[in-house]
């Protein structure tokens, strides 16, 4: 059996007998000319390595497999071992299954010596935490395509200013280049969730912050925007207020949302150095 012999994803779903599970955040993708775009917008092809996570039925990870990608499923749910195994079955070795909690796997240990991207779907209720993950380290992914939430992923690229802009966008863009590349009405998945998704690609910059300042930043972008309204004196007091603005050169008048990313980056290295 090849891909092109396996039934529709709807079949054999119906086969199993499998639904999506609320507590999972479960939503399947089963059409493959969304699925298809999906890995066309990742950029993958033959030869590369694609870790997914939340795979469920594989519809998605039919689509990277026709690139020609070597592709490591991350699946929590157990009930998909079986669907998946018939998947593997028809992709000539170049589909490995890790039934493993993706928020506890080691990502490094799964790739081996190969650089890896990650595309996925993500579940629902644990999409940011996985984000934050992969780009504060220690793997690093050569690229990452993701469905989100479309809030979420418009909080991804927020840019200073906008009503989105926050703690998640000064993170992932101080650890990536962000854009959003496809919207997903809820209408196209299974079963369709309250809002629309949204797919974002983040490629890693190469001058990605070194540890301890992506924790400082964690820290800063914590105290500015838990209180958005107030200035950076008041807001970061806690961290030194007036004398850490002071320290990066940034008037504490100021309020978080007014901030570019750079700018948020000094602030981190006057925590570090006044600590």
């Amino acid at each position: 059996m090849t891909l092109a012999d396996l039934p529709p994803l709807r079949e054999s779903l119906e086969a199993h007998g499998l639904l999506a599970k609320k507590s999972l955040g479960q939503h399947f993708l089963l059409d493959l000319n969304i699925t298809r775009k999906i890995a066309r917008l990742s950029g993958v092809g033959a030869g590369d390595l694609v870790i997914e996570v939340g795979p469920g039925p594989g519809g998605l990870t039919r689509a990277l497999l026709e690139t020609g990608a070597d592709v490591v499923a991350v699946e929590k749910d157990a009930r998909f071992a079986p669907l998946l195994q018939e998947l593997a079955g028809a992709a000539d070795g170049r589909l490995r299954i890790e039934l493993a909690d993706a928020l506890a796997v080691d990502e490094a240990a799964l790739a081996g010596d190969r650089p890896a991207a990650v595309v996925s779907n993500l579940p629902y209720n644990v999409g940011t935490p996985l984000l934050v993950k992969w780009l504060t380290g220690p793997f690093t992914p050569t690229s990452l395509t993701l469905m989100f939430q479309k809030e979420v992923a418009q909080r991804i690229v927020a840019p200073p200013g906008a009503s989105a802009y926050g703690r998640l966008a000064v993170l992932c863009q101080a650890t990536a280049r962000c854009e959003m590349v496809m919207d997903a009405p809820a209408r196209a998945f299974t079963p369709p969730p309250k809002v629309d998704s949204a797919v974002v690609r983040l490629v890693p910059r190469g001058d990605r912050p070194r540890p301890a300042l992506l924790d400082a930043l964690q820290a800063v972008t914590q105290a500015a925007f838990g209180q958005r309204r107030k200035m950076l004196r008041s807001a970061l007091k806690s961290l030194g207020g007036e004398a850490l603005c002071a320290q990066a050169g940034i008037d504490p008048a100021r309020r978080a949302e007014t901030l570019g990313i750079e700018e948020f980056l000094r602030l981190a290295e006057a925590r570090l150095a006044i600590r």
